[in-house]
């Protein structure tokens, strides 16, 4: 008996060095060596991320309703070519907005400007988004994050529960690169360690995206930020329509490294659950029908051709 409360006291021991302490992180920057809060410990660093409206969430395509007023979207500026500047900011890279680029329409309740990008992604090219659709997690999901245009700060805009608004790009491979983004590709060896930033060639925001006609599919729910502090006043837009990039382009940003040294990669958070909300789509996104359904109608199909 005694050897057992020893050996249960040296687990319990183990496990309190082991759990996370201090600052949050990924998964992946995890170690006994670097005590941090990992994705599931989020909440001991912000109370909100323990909230029941956490993003990212998997899409479930075929129980989103159809809301007929998510139109599509007024894009204004974002043709308009900049001078930013792209910072390893410790969990991601990120690039500053510095021009009045808006978006309004798509069932949004007011005009929201534009105030940074940024990306998440897995592991030299593997699975890396945050949102999953159906289960399908892509290999990097891009954010570009707006706020109404009439509050002068993130801070000040995240304190209204449809303050901020993000539309998120799922990305995949293609057999040939993606020309518009060697400015970005080519500037990541510049920023590999953490707090560097160097300046971007000009770029648009529209360059980045799909071309405007083919953003009409997407999906809509409230969520929250999705690094701490988890705040619960996000309106997000999930767009359909991936973005192509390379296999060595996607590869590119597993070299960029977090403030320890190591490798920035699988910096996305899971999928939070809904708790009750409901996903809307755009009337051009289309619903996926379960594999169970499918094989169930393949087989009456089927059926119907077999000889008498």
């Amino acid at each position: 008996m005694q050897q057992l409360l020893i050996l249960s006291a040296l687990l319990s021991s183990f496990w309190t060095v082991c759990t996370g302490s201090g600052d949050w992180c990924y998964q992946s920057q995890f170690t006994c060596e670097h005590k941090c809060n990992a994705p599931e410990k989020w909440n001991h660093a912000s109370e909100d991320c323990g909230g029941r409206s956490q993003s990212p969430i998997n899409i479930v395509t075929r129980k989103t309703l159809k809301d007929e007023t998510l139109s599509p979207f007024q894009f204004k500026n974002y043709q308009q070519t900049f001078r930013g500047s792209i910072k390893n900011n410790g969990h991601s890279v990120q690039v500053g907005v510095p021009i009045l680029s808006t978006i309004s329409g798509g069932g949004l309740e007011d005009t929201y400007k534009a105030v940074q990008f940024h990306l998440h992604w897995g592991t030299d090219g593997g699975p890396g988004s945050e949102h999953t659709i159906d289960g399908e997690q892509y290999p990097m999901e891009l954010h570009v994050v707006h706020m109404k245009k009439h509050y002068a700060d993130l801070g000040t805009a995240l304190r209204d529960k449809s303050g901020v608004a993000v539309l998120g790009f799922f990305y995949e491979e293609s057999k040939s690169p993606n020309r518009k983004y060697d400015s970005i590709i080519n500037t990541l060896q510049s920023v590999k360690a953490t707090n560097s930033n160097i300046s971007l060639p000009s770029i648009s925001l529209a360059q980045l995206i799909p071309s405007e006609q083919n953003l009409t599919s997407y999906y809509r729910y409230q969520g929250s930020l999705t690094t701490p502090g988890c705040t619960e006043s996000v309106v997000w837009t999930v767009f359909e329509n991936p973005i192509p990039l390379s296999m060595e382009q996607l590869k590119a940003f597993s070299k960029v490294q977090f403030h320890d040294g190591k490798q920035m990669v699988n910096n996305f958070r899971p999928v939070q659950p809904l708790n009750g909300r409901q996903v809307y789509r755009s009337g051009g996104a289309v619903p996926l029908a379960s594999w169970a359904l499918l094989a169930a109608a393949l087989v009456t199909t089927l059926g119907l051709f077999q000889p008498n």
